[in-house]
């Protein structure tokens, strides 16, 4: 199918509007025209009508009116265009100017004689010629003739000639107006849209290595300013998106290596020489060990996968968030005596969503507190209801600040912060990633804060509707 460009379709549509003003402009002038050579017709006739009715007015009898042809004749000596014809009562003609014809509607529809006023031009054709005039009944002084029918009329050979040539160069001028406004419609249309053409050039061009390319809008027109905003943005997007992947592919390739490596390196130094059963367990406990972190480390990058691509759906049902908060004080009780790190809680409120799935991204964020807790400091964990009608809940830890250039990418996937805030875990850097994960899929927003020797992690759940 046969697909118009915009351009041509602008040539068209101005090509289309252009012809419809010219054939109007045409239609009026020639109308105009014409009114105009009607005017004079029957500005001419009028003074015509003027000079019969003088020689009219000079009958007044019998020898008068024996007289009249003569008067007349010598009247319109020069008036070759000119036709009159004089009817008495009765139909008996007067005078008549060589080959003088009238219609006998003209005759019948003689309508009274009135100084200022002439009466509707009629037109006809006799022998070729066209012609323009009236009738009018003018009365005499004459008893035996008390009026008579004046028949005057005008050829406009000289009018009809003219505006077939008037006409004929009329439509010729319009033709080309046509003509060359299409044309110029086009031109411009191309012109006006070279904008787009550049556009689509940067859209070629951008490749994997070229996404930091942008479409300059300070020169484009207002209606294509909104278009290459959105188009920048959408490649921005798109920049933050790929890199954010190449680190993710570069981070999980590292992350592998390490286990993998391990697996490798104990498999092949079991394999070197003959071992014993208990060797062999050895080994085997080792690698299973790897394997469980491998295991854990592919479902947290299967959930997170999820919910990059909106597949996490939680369920609907009421969460107690300090009964959670309180179950999980005691799974993690061993680890916090360990490090001799004293655990509270304070305040409560009540959440809508999926409970294992909250359990999860508040188990995430005490594991990292604890972790980052030094030997004999405090997690303390506040509810609150927030401003807005909906719950606030605080993991708050002691201990070394995180720099404020880290705090952006603490929920980014593999990251972690200097080593000085890292202890020994088994942790791949996916906990606070799927937390803010889970976090998003109940409409909530969870944020990052260091000062002061304490750390605080923010989650906002919004507020319950209402049933």
């Amino acid at each position: 199918m046969w697909r118009k460009s915009i351009t041509l379709r602008l040539a068209l549509y101005f090509g289309c509007a252009s012809t419809a003003v010219l054939l109007a402009i045409g239609y009026v002038v020639g109308m105009s025209v014409e009114n105009h050579f009607l005017d004079l017709d029957r500005t001419e006739l009028q003074g015509k009508v003027a000079l019969v009715r003088h020689v009219l007015s000079k009958v007044h009898g019998p020898a008068d009116v024996d007289a009249l042809p003569e008067r007349m004749s010598d009247a319109l000596t020069g008036h070759d265009s000119l036709s009159v014809s004089i009817i008495a009562p009765g139909g008996r003609t007067l005078f008549a100017t060589p080959g003088a014809e009238f219609p006998e509607a003209v005759i019948r529809n003689a309508s009274p004689a009135a100084l200022a006023h002439v009466p509707e031009l009629a037109s006809w054709g006799h022998q070729g010629h066209p012609f323009h005039g009236f009738a009018i009944r003018v009365p005499t002084d004459a008893p035996e003739l008390p009026q008579v029918v004046v028949a005057i009329a005008l050829s406009f050979d000289a009018h009809h000639v003219f505006m077939s040539a008037f006409y004929e160069i009329l439509w010729l001028a319009i033709a080309a107006g046509i003509l060359s406004t299409g044309l110029l419609g086009w031109i411009a249309a191309k012109r006006g849209l070279a904008p787009v053409r550049e556009m689509t050039d940067v859209a070629q061009s951008i490749t994997a290595s070229r996404l930091h390319d942008r479409l300059p809008t300070a020169a484009l027109p207002r209606e294509l300013v909104d278009l290459a905003a959105a188009f920048n943005g959408m490649l921005s997007r798109l920049e933050d998106s790929f890199r954010r992947l190449s680190e993710f592919s570069s981070d999980l390739a590292h992350e592998l290596r390490t286990p993998i490596g391990s697996l490798m390196t104990q498999t092949q130094v079991a394999l070197s020489r003959t071992r014993s059963a208990e060797e062999y367990r050895e080994v085997l406990y080792s690698n299973s060990e790897e394997y469980e972190r491998l295991a854990r480390m592919i479902a947290d990058m299967l959930f997170l996968a999820k919910a990059d691509h909106g597949l996490i759906v939680p369920r609907g049902e009421t969460v107690e968030l300090a009964h959670e908060v309180q179950e999980l004080f005691e799974f993690y009780d061993a680890l916090a005596e360990d490090h001799e790190i004293a655990v509270a809680l304070a305040g409560e409120g009540t959440v809508h969503g999926d409970r294992l799935m909250l359990r999860r991204a508040i188990s995430n964020l005490l594991s990292n507190a604890i972790n980052h807790t030094p030997r004999g400091g405090r997690v303390d964990v506040r509810i609150e209801s927030a401003p807005d009608g909906g719950v606030r809940l605080t993991v708050e830890n002691s201990g070394d600040g995180i720099a404020p250039e880290h705090l952006p990418r603490l929920f980014d996937r593999f990251y972690r912060v200097d080593p000085s805030r890292q202890r020994s875990t088994d942790g791949a850097g996916l906990g606070l990633a799927i937390t803010k994960s889970i976090i998003a899929a109940h409409n909530g927003t969870v944020r990052a804060f260091s000062a002061g020797g304490l750390t605080r992690f923010e989650v906002l759940f919004p507020a319950m509707a209402p049933r």
